[in-house]
């Protein structure tokens, strides 16, 4: 099965794999990198590559990876596209926090434009986030926020992370949802039938943890999956490949940022794209997402 390598986000064209900036901050992806150079030297070659849609937020760092971002790219390509999020902001030991009230998803906003050094964003996701046992934030007034924002021309998009298919139900009654921005992977499959819905209102899904959670050790159940392991030996491709070919076949919406700070894992992630898995391995595939669990 041949991989369609462009699509759309919105309107607008896109390449299927992107990048994710978040591994470019420090450990807990908070404070700076060990090597900010080699971190700049990642996202050129990435650029270099084929990349034209980049995700990240200014929370993470704070500040961090903009920052790099805007060292090693600015001025931009004319195609890039940069997406971010907002909903949340670090205290000072790196602990995430809700910032979800209209004012503070404005402020968020606008830090990513200032670090970023843009007028617009192409796509601003709106990241839920756990608000505790104060109370929660009408979804209409966060997603009116954004939608006062596009009108504004301070962004393009909007997008919705963390969320279940009520969420985006909703929403869709307030605004036009371009993309979903949730955890998924061949081996979480928890949002399967959010996949389905996406299709049938052709909204991009962008699945985070691609090769699975880390925190989980989804990259080491991976290369431990024997189906996984033979696909990989069958098509001269690693296990992270096999694992990113699945998702790319999976909905031709679905659009890849898997996230690294190496140049050797950044260079196999894009060669995934030319991986073509037929039927019978994807039928495979799925069974062994099915009974791997969710990660």
């Amino acid at each position: 099965m041949l991989t369609n390598t462009t699509s759309f986000l919105g309107d607008k064209p896109i390449n299927r794999i992107g990048f994710g900036a978040m591994q470019l901050a420090g450990p807990g992806v908070f404070g700076p990198p060990g090597d900010a150079r080699a971190a700049r030297t990642v996202l050129r070659r990435a650029v270099e590559l084929g990349v034209d849609h980049i995700d990240t937020a200014q929370f993470y760092g704070p500040d961090v990876v903009n920052d790099l971002i805007r060292q090693a790219l600015y001025p931009y390509p004319d195609d890039l596209k940069l997406v971010t999020k907002v909903g949340a902001r670090r205290d000072p030991t790196g602990g995430v926090l809700p910032a979800q009230r209209p004012g503070e998803l404005r402020e968020g906003v606008e830090a990513n434009l200032r670090t970023l050094r843009v007028d617009r964003l192409d796509l601003v996701n709106l990241r839920l986030v756990d608000t505790g046992p104060g109370p929660a934030v009408a979804l209409e007034d966060q997603l009116g926020e954004l939608e006062d924002l596009r009108q504004e021309g301070k962004l393009d998009l909007i997008g919705l992370s963390n969320v279940d298919q009520a969420v985006v139900e909703r929403a869709l009654e307030l605004v036009d949802v371009a993309e979903i921005q949730n955890a998924y992977s061949v081996i979480n499959r928890h949002d399967d039938e959010l996949i389905t819905f996406a299709r049938a209102h052709q909204i991009a899904f962008v699945p985070f943890g691609p090769l699975g959670s880390a925190y989980a050790n989804g990259p080491a159940r991976l290369a431990a999956d024997a189906t996984i392991g033979q696909l990989a030996e069958k098509r001269g491709a690693t296990p992270s490949q096999i694992a990113l070919a699945w998702l790319l076949a999976r909905y031709d919406r679905m659009l890849l940022i898997p996230g690294t700070s190496s140049i050797a894992h950044l260079e196999e992630n894009m060669a995934a794209i030319e991986i073509c898995l037929d039927d019978a391995d994807l039928a495979a595939l799925d069974r062994a997402g099915v009974t791997s669990g969710a990660a």
